[in-house]
Order: C-alpha cells, then structure tokens, then sequence
C-alpha cells in the first residue's frame, strides 16, 4: 500500500454517485484517477437518501450509508482500492435539510414526529412553527383540497395511505370516522398549492420535500453527524465538504463544534461569496468550495470591450432596457411575495414580537426592500465586519420614507436572537432563488457569466485584479471550474466567453438564425419569444452538439425558471409545446444546423485555448484544485440534471480531450510531486511587448510557473505573439507540457508555439 494522503489534499476529483453510479464504479475508477494526479476523491452525499436518488441531497437516514450505492461495505471496499492507489476520500454532508419522503416512513425522526407531535423527541429535529396551524405539521402532498380527494385517503390499520405517501396515526384514532382521524392528527394533509403561503417548516430555499433540520440543537447535531465521524474517527475518509451552510441557524457555531467533532480533517464550505466578500475569519473551516475562484478565472479570460455590444444584442433580442441589478431587485420581490410568503411570514412574526419602535405599517413596508436589497447571501450572528457593510449597502436601497424603521430592523438583524437568524436564513433563500434561480433567466447579455454568485454584467477583472485576488487566497481553499450546480460547464462557459471578442460576427449570425428558423415557428401558438430563442442560441453554441431532448428539457426548465411565460407551478402548455416544436424543427433544419456547425468551428479555434488556459490557472493557482467528473477531458453540460450523469471514461478522445487530459495530469501530478511548491508565494510574472495582455502568468513557490493565453481571437486577428517577452527567473526552465526548454527574455511564441499554455519547472 502507498502512503497515505497528507490532511489537506493536493487535488480532488468529484464523482457524482447515484444507482447508476455506485461505489464498486468508483473503484473501478480508481487507477485511472489517480493516474491523473489527485490525492483524494471527493464523493456526493454516502448516507441513505431517498431510493432512487440521483445525488443524495434529499437523506432519510444519518445513521447508515447508502444502501442503492453499496451500503458501507461499498464503501469500504472502495476507500480501500483507493488507499491502494495513495487517495484518501472527501465526502459531502448535508447539515441543513432531509429529505420528506414518499412513503414518509422511509424517514423514521419525522414519522415520530408526525405520529406525536410536538412531544416527541425528535420534534426538536426540525425547524417547525408549532404556533401555526393549531400545532399541527402541514403536510402539502394532496393533489387537491383535502375535501375533493377524500375517496383516494385509506386507513390501513395504523397508516393513513393516499397514493405512495403514508402518514403515522395518532394512537387511538384509528378508528375514527375520517375527518375526525383527519382532524385528531399531529399533521394537516394539505393541497400541494398551500405550501409556499403556508407552510409551517423551514425547508431547503422553496422545495417542501426537505424539511429543513436545527443543527443548533446539541442533540441533532450528533445524531446527524455520529456516522461521518465515526467514518472519519477510524480514517476512512479525512474530508468534508459543506452543503449550503447558510441554511443553518449559525453556520460559525455550526463549524466550531464540527471543527472540535474533527480537529484533523480538512473541512470546506458551500459559501457563496458575492463580489470581494470574504469567508468569515472566525469560521472553523479551510475554505470554501470554490465558486468564488471559478468567477475569477473565468473573468480573466474575458474581453470587456464586448460588453457593450453584447448588451445592445441582448437588449434588441430580447427588448428588455433595464440593467440586471434592477431586474435581479424585481426577481428578489416576486419570490419574497410568491414562493418564499411562508418564510416572509414567519420573519414578520419573530419581528412584531419584538416590538419595534417604528409602527408597524412603516416596519411591513420597510423589511421586504431591506431584504430583496441586501447584496451577499445573507448576515450571521454576532455582526462581523461582513455583515455590518453588507447591511449598510442594502440600506442605501431603501425608500427615504421608511428608512428609519429600516435602521431598527437592520440592527435587529445584525443582533443576536431568533429574528437575526431568520433574516439571514430567508436572504440566503432570496439569493438563490430571486436571483439564480430566476434573474439568472432573465438576463443573459453573455450567459456564460450565470453562475452561482456571479455578476451576470460584470466583463472581467483586468490580469492585476486576478493576481491581486490571487494573493489573499488560502492554500486550503478549494478551486473549481465545473461542479454539480453550475448552470453551465467549463468548456460551455469557454466557447460563450469567446462571443464577447467577435461580438459582431456573433449578432451577424443571430440575426440569420432567427431570420432562417421563422418558418419553424407555429402560426397557430405562440412561442418561444425573443428572450427565449435568444437563450437558446447561446445555449446550442456553447454545448453543440445537442440531441433535441437535452436541448429541449434545458429550454424547459430555463424558461419556468424565469417564470415569464410558464412557470413550475403553473404550466403554461401551449407556450411550452410550440417552443419545443421549434427547437425540434430547428435542430431537424439541416441547413440552419450545418451553419451553427460552422460557427462553433470558428469558435472552438479561440475556445480551446480558453478552455485550456482556464484549466491550467485553476489547477495552478492558490487553493485545492477539484476536477469535476469528466472535467479531465472536454466537458459540454448544462445545468442539473445534465451535469449529473455518469461519466463514460472509456470514451473517444478528441483533440480537446487530448490536451485537456495532458494538461490535468501534468499539473496534477506536479503539485502531489511537490505540494511545497504550490502552497508557497504566489508571484505574478509580467509579460512585455504589445500583446503583454494577452499573457497571463505567475510562479509558484519559485519552482513553476504558469503561463496561459488570454482573449486567444483578438490575439490572432493582430497576428499572434510578435515580439512579445515573458521574463524568466533566472536559471534553465523546461516545459512539463512540451518539453521545450527556455532562459531569460523567453518570446511568447516560442514559449506558446505548440500549446496556447505552458508549465515551466527549473529544470
């Protein structure tokens, strides 16, 4: 056996398990992964979720690991084909929700719950507003109002049975007539519309299906946690990542216990951080799951001379003036006023009991701009520095009319005590659905850019700005490119950055499509309308090639996202059946397809030294590099379920995945070979001559150095390199990639001759 991985890794590799990907197709994986260079697996969600379950977000059951994936002998058996291989494993726990499942049996502390309320012991598990609804749990499952779906309600000895939900009898009621059982019950069966506008439990940002947990309470924080530590006490895994912990009350508290639970293990958190927000110091973790470094890297190659004409594009194609701050406000307010009601609700109840010096009309007109303003995910208890300019900014965005109670509200939410928690929790919603989940829809003048805390009109940082947000990065943090929530993959996001370098070729070609696929579109119903088809053009360059059921089911799902003409609740089927119409009679026009085609050749010619510069500065830069499943090679996938699929290793390589594979293993292995190096000084390298800014570069612990191209087509429509320089340390330096040796002033083109990016090691 090899030696075992050190507590933080050098690299990690996310797999994605589901029935169809199991812990014994992981250990399959295992020597072709670790030829890659990582020194740890980083695992989705291992304890039992729901059956069937495709990510594992959704557990019913802390105290076992999956059954559908191998149960804990899988895991077992993999953990050791890993260690065999040097990999030690990283997992995925989700502290802040379960799953409420069909049959609810499957979840055994909420089965307890719902048989006897408010007195059982395992009602302390769950975030539930026992002052609603009589004390009763509601539970909106019925595919109506509980008075028309009567007949399909069934009593079966101790079990209420409607369809494959099953519900607990209060004992001694089983014999009751049915709307006296139905009334004696700890739960309220309820319409499936009730939920957002009166649901009675916290749950996971607007989905009733999980049931939100309180990691506060002592008790439930071992009993969720008591299989991962055990796991983690023996070493079988050395690693956490964090879902989502601006779900929990007090995501601090929350990590000092688990940091005391497992002082050696190398911890990292799902914060999204908005801007030049920062992890709080006083959290107990390594750092956060990257998302913040993949908006970095991504903006460096980004040419922000296309800015304008890609938003003129946008506002023609889709006739919207306003900018995305303004339409991400509007977002915030619908969701607040629509699927998020409940917990506004329950937020202005915690607020009113606490008696607020303003009047309550000016309190109820003064916290929901408070909240749709507030600019990062959410405060936390105890006002840090982050909290307290974050609030301040949202403040400035509130109507001089109220802004008193605002300020009284504001210091509330920055102040220890349950409404504090409950501001933070629902902005934190509010962040992800007003604007992900629905802005993120709404304005795409370069889709590429929506990605989880992004700024959909922000065209890139200048390469100072990278390298300066380089410098304050942690070596522990994760870095990422592509994970299981990015609306879009790596290699999608590439090819889209390149329309912002030929953004007059890219409004030639919209207007031809358009003009060529108007007789696909039905005479008879409408849609898709301009905003629509305008994301699907993106949408078919950036992933091309699509088959017509991927680009349809994106479409769908996009299009009920943004909630303009058809929603998830309220379906608009002529909408949506004349805008599948005319994708399918799109990508069956041969003609419109073969000049898409040729389009994305073009493109590609820029994209791929995008995609490979993007990897090499990820896999290179401050911070624990993650490859997402797939990621090692050219990666075409768009947002869940799409992403989520399993990974065929054994596929085709085309030229992209060639070097992309080079590429990755390369840096891979360099950093597991010499982790020194890239846990030290991070120096940026400064090219000279004219096309200097088309170089990015930087040298790591004094022992390598990265060098990538930037904005690839403007590069090539001046004529490639010229005399451009790149300075060298002193000393003989050798291309991991190429082998090509090099010393003092080295010219870009030589340097940059065969790849678009180069490894240098002293050599």
């Amino acid at each position: 056996m090899t030696s075992s991985p050190s507590r933080v890794p050098t690299g990690t590799y996310r797999l994605q398990l589901q029935p169809a990907f199991t812990f014994a197709d992981a250990a399959a994986a295992v020597p072709h992964l670790a030829s890659l260079g990582v020194s740890h697996l980083h695992l989705s969600p291992i304890l039992q979720a729901v059956p069937g379950s495709t990510h594992g977000y959704d557990v019913v059951d802390h105290s076992r690991v999956s059954a559908d994936l191998g149960g804990e002998d899988g895991l077992r058996e993999l953990a050791a084909a890993a260690a065999g291989h040097g990999l030690g494993l990283v997992v995925d726990i989700v502290p802040n929700h379960m799953a409420v499942p069909t049959p609810e049996s499957l979840n055994r502390p909420l089965w307890e719950t719902l048989r006897e309320g408010v007195d059982s012991p395992f009602a302390r598990w769950f975030d539930i507003d026992w002052t609603r609804h009589d004390g009763r749990v509601l539970l909106p499952v019925l595919g109506g109002p509980v008075e028309e779906v009567t007949d399909e309600l069934i009593v079966d000895g101790h079990v209420l049975r409607y369809h494959d939900h099953e519900f607990p009898l209060r004992p001694g009621t089983e014999k009751l007539a049915l709307d006296e059982l139905l009334a004696a019950q700890h739960y309220e069966l309820a319409h499936w519309r009730r939920a957002d506008s009166e649901l009675n439990y916290r749950r996971f940002f607007t989905i009733a299906g999980l049931i939100a947990l309180r990691q506060e309470d002592d008790e439930v924080f071992a009993a969720t946690h008591a299989t991962i530590l055990r796991l983690l006490n023996e070493g079988l895994i050395s690693g956490l990542r964090i879902d989502h912990p601006d779900g929990l009350a007090d995501p601090r508290a929350y990590l000092e216990r688990l940091r005391a639970a497992a002082p050696n293990a190398w911890i990292v958190v799902e914060k999204i951080l908005s801007d030049e927000e920062t992890l709080p110091a006083d959290w107990a973790c390594d750092g956060t799951t990257g998302y913040d470094a993949l908006r970095r890297v991504d903006n460096l190659f980004l040419d922000p001379e296309g800015a304008d004409p890609l938003r003129a594009l946008h506002r023609e194609q889709t006739g919207v003036r306003e900018g995305f701050d303004y339409l991400a406000q509007q977002a915030r307010a619908e969701v607040l006023a629509d699927g998020l009601a409940t917990e506004f609700a329950r937020l202005r109840r915690t607020l009113d009991r606490l008696e607020p010096v303003a009047g309550a009309g000016d309190v109820g007109r003064a916290l929901p701009p408070l909240l749709t303003a507030f600019p990062t995910y959410r405060p936390y208890p105890g006002a840090g520095p982050g909290s307290i300019a974050a609030m301040a900014r949202a403040l400035t965005a509130v109507p001089g009319q109220v802004s008193e109670a605002a300020r009284e509200i504001a210091e509330l939410a920055l102040a220890d005590g349950e409404f504090g928690i409950r501001f933070g929790q629902v902005a934190a919603a509010l962040a992800a659905k007003g604007v992900e989940d629905r802005a993120f829809y709404r304005w795409y003048a370069l889709s590429s850019l929506n990605e989880v805390g992004g700024a959909p009109d922000t065209f890139g940082p200048d390469i100072a700005g990278f390298h300066a947000a380089c410098r304050r990065m942690s070596p522990t943090t994760m870095t990422t490119l592509s994970t299981h929530d990015t609306k879009r993959s790596e290699d999608v996001r590439a090819r889209l950055s390149v329309l912002a370098e030929i953004p007059e070729d890219w409004a030639r070609r919209v207007h031809a499509w358009n003009e060529r696929s108007r007789p696909h579109r039905s005479e008879f119903r409408f849609g898709p309308d301009g905003y629509d088809t305008y994301l699907l053009w993106q949408t078919l360059v950036g992933a091309w090639p699509l088959t017509p059921d991927r680009a349809v089911a994106y479409l769908r799902k996009a299009m009920r996202e943004a909630a303009r003409e058809t929603t998830w609740a309220d379906p608009n089927p002529d909408y949506e059946a004349a805008s599948e119409a005319f994708v399918r009679a799109v990508l069956a026009d041969d003609e419109l397809t073969a000049d898409l085609a040729d389009f994305v050749t073009t493109v590609d010619r820029a994209a791929h030294a995008v995609s490979l510069g993007a990897k090499l500065v990820q896999l290179t830069m401050p911070g624990v590099p993650d490859v997402y499943q797939g990621g090692e090679l050219a990666l075409y996938t768009l947002v869940d379920p799409d992403n989520r699929a399993p990974v065929d290793f054994g596929r085709e390589h085309g030229p992209l995945d060639t070097l992309k594979l080079r590429i990755t293993s390369a840096a891979l292995r360099l950093r597991r070979a010499h982790p020194d190096w890239f846990a030290g000084a991070y120096t940026p390298l400064r090219a000279r001559g004219k096309e200097a800014d088309h170089a990015v570069a930087f040298i790591r612990g004094g022992e390598a150095i990265t060098v990538a191209t930037r904005l690839p087509a403007n590069l090539a429509a001046k004529g490639h390199w010229g005399g451009a320089l790149l300075p060298l340390p002193e000393g003989r330096w050798v291309d991991a990639l190429t082998g090509g040796t090099y010393t003092g002033q080295a010219r870009l083109r030589h340097i940059l001759e065969d790849l678009p990016v180069a490894l240098l090691t002293r050599g």
